[in-house]
């Protein structure tokens, strides 16, 4: 009894100590460098990512322990914490990272970029990789003019970002634009014990590299965009290269198909590693093939399959067979009845800039503001050349191959989808009650969790992007709150809908206060994980980062992000830890939409059941919210 006595005043001081604590200020405007292109003109004003005080990050350590961790657990951790704070080497470990982030643009980013992507080991598919589903287009129902409608329009994209002429992004303040980089003519390489990305020079108007890649049943096709005297092709004109290619692949089976070299991408890096090199040493034409690919714009994955379900689109968007697809680039996947989607290889770039590039092509194509040329190609058919990248294979690459294959069969058959399309209510609703829809969305997501599990608190991580920072990515909120779980828990409980609503909203403010943190660079997580990497090979590890309590407290059971656009149908990403849930949603004015992933067997419940869960509790909470209302409105 005094032992949990003593925890609670102990974290009740780490409260007070935040509550007390001068808010972070938010970074100045990004001064404007008159010599820099337009779309880098903020870019070396950013601020730098800050290093956030050693004190502050324990005490919301400590505070987003207690909803999630039992109390004999939190018992050792607090006295782990205490040591930590008081010692030498938490010191030492503070100053080490004050001085690496004053000698670089950002602490983070070159520790956090190989340890999130280029040392992970894992396929990207499923782990890594995220799709959108585009809304359909009523206009352009017919494979190939959808595609070539799609690659026209990522053009004028590439235009703006190749010439650095797009406008920056801002949220409230400028964000860092140094990722684009990699949006076009790049790509990933596989490499032990570490990736490698390259991002390919090609100049605006030239020659070098301006084609781009079509994957047809597993088969590799180069198409130009732009023709013998350098002008752009027209949609009309790429699509009679796609058509072309569609007949060839009908017409002329060839073996490729049966040895899908895509199937490699899918694999675990090392293993991809070596049968890279395989493919390398089988043939010279074989490295120039990967050249071309590699270098080409992007890839266009035109599938046979034409899924009409939430679910199946989805699903195919995310992982398809394995065999069409190329994951270590971005990639347009357009179905054969029309529909499409987008594959996002995430090793250099996050989903903010992607999502831009998506909502561009399919809200200009929407509005008709994409001049899409002619609307004869400017080559008759029988004219027209398809090329195709055929790969020498030998027994051994054979082997390899159906290797790779049954180890994806096997990844992507041990895991399971649900989507749920909640369109009861959305954003309007919820604002009308005075909540953030963001944190709105992730109580629902806490009390699913107990209607799922019984437990109060789940481990949550959702995403938040640094962009603000030069070369900023993500940073972690924290949603499991001691005023999530109080909320939680009243809902079980005989309490009038004013008080269950009063402590949602206390929660919900918690949530606004936590996201902030974390936006402005001082969440919990980058911090911890800086410290660590500031130990030298030969120093011992502190026990905080030893203690159970700590590797629970990032045991991320549901992984959760959010991205919103009227132009995106459904979106989604794979779980983090076996136990675990990719949960990504999408908030409209009236819809909430969950795309739920996570392995066959998990003992918490399936996809459906935790699907079903959130249709309760995002009911439940409609409910709470009109009911306490009503019960105001009694009283005026």
């Amino acid at each position: 009894m005094l032992s949990r006595l003593k925890t609670a005043r102990t974290i009740t001081m780490a409260r007070r100590s935040l509550s007390s604590a001068p808010p972070s200020p938010s970074p100045p405007a990004a001064p404007v460098d008159p010599a820099a292109p337009p779309m880098l003109r903020f870019q070396a004003g950013l601020p730098t990512l800050p290093v956030p005080s050693l004190s502050n990050t324990l005490s919301k350590y400590v505070e987003t322990l207690e909803p999630i961790t039992s109390p004999s657990d939190m018992d050792k951790a607090l006295s782990r914490v205490s040591e930590f704070r008081s010692s030498a080497i938490a010191q030492t470990l503070q100053e080490r990272l004050i001085a690496r982030a004053s000698k670089c643009d950002n602490w983070l980013s070159e520790w956090w970029n190989e340890a999130a992507y280029m040392g992970y080991r894992d396929p990207v598919v499923v782990f890594v990789s995220y799709f959108f589903v585009h809304v359909d287009d009523p206009v352009r129902t017919n494979p190939t003019e959808r595609a070539a409608a799609i690659i026209k329009a990522t053009l004028a994209f590439r235009a703006m970002v190749e010439s650095q002429t797009l406008e920056p992004e801002r949220a409230k303040t400028p964000l860092c634009m140094a990722s684009y980089k990699w949006m076009f003519h790049a790509s990933r390489y596989p490499a032990i014990p570490s990736d490698t990305a390259h991002k390919f020079d090609y100049k605006l108007g030239g020659k070098e590299y301006n084609h781009f890649i079509v994957m047809r049943d597993n088969r590799f096709f180069i198409v130009p965009l732009a023709d013998a005297q350098g002008n752009e092709l027209s949609a009309a004109s790429i699509q009679a290269h796609l058509d072309a290619i569609v007949k060839h692949v009908a017409s002329s089976p060839s073996q490729a198909s049966e040895v899908p070299i895509g199937a490699f991408t899918s694999d675990n890096r090392d293993n991809w590693a070596h049968n890279r090199e395989k493919l390398i040493a089988a043939s010279p034409e074989n490295e120039k093939n990967l050249v071309k690919l590699e270098s080409s714009l992007l890839t266009l994955c035109l599938d046979s399959s034409a899924p009409t379900t939430r679910e199946d689109i989805s699903w195919q968007t995310w992982v398809g067979n394995g065999r069409n697809r190329w994951f270590d680039k971005h990639q347009f996947i357009v179905y054969e009845n029309g529909r499409s989607g987008f594959l996002g290889e995430h090793s250099c770039m996050d989903g903010t800039p992607t999502l831009r590039l998506n909502e561009f092509v399919l809200a200009s194509l929407a509005r008709n503001k994409i001049d899409l040329g002619p609307s004869t190609p400017s080559i008759p058919s029988t004219e027209i050349k398809v090329e195709e990248l055929v790969f020498n294979v030998n027994k051994d690459i054979k082997t390899s191959v159906k290797e790779a294959e049954a180890r994806f069969d096997k990844l992507v058959g041990d895991h399971e989808m649900a989507v749920l399309h909640n369109d009861s209510y959305g954003k309007s609703l919820i604002k009308s009650h005075k909540v953030s829809p963001d944190a709105w969305a992730q109580l629902v997501k806490q009390l699913a969790f107990f209607k799922l599990t019984g437990r109060a608190s789940a481990v949550t991580y959702e995403s938040c992007q640094t962009r603000k920072f030069k070369l900023g990515r993500t940073e972690v909120i924290r949603s499991a709150s001691r005023e999530a779980k109080n909320w939680v828990k009243s809902m079980d409980e005989l309490v009038s809908s004013v008080r269950r609503a009063a402590l949602f909203r206390k929660a919900a403010a918690r949530h606004l206060q936590y996201a902030a943190w974390a936006a402005d660079g001082e969440g919990v997580d980058r911090h911890l994980f800086g410290l660590r990497k500031s130990l030298l090979p030969d120093e011992p590890v502190p026990s905080i980062f030893t203690d159970p309590a700590f590797a629970h407290s990032s045991h991320w059971e549901l992984s959760t992000s959010q991205l919103s656009s009227p132009y995106i149908d459904g979106w989604g990403y794979g779980e983090v830890v076996p136990d675990g849930y990719g949960l990504s949603y999408a908030i409209g004015d009236d819809y909430i939409r969950w795309t739920i992933t996570c392995l066959k067997g998990n003992k918490k419940g399936s996809a459906e059941e935790l699907k079903r869960c959130l249709a309760e509790a995002a009911n439940d909470v409609k409910m709470m919210m009109e009911e306490e209302a009503r019960e105001k409105s009694s009283k005026l």
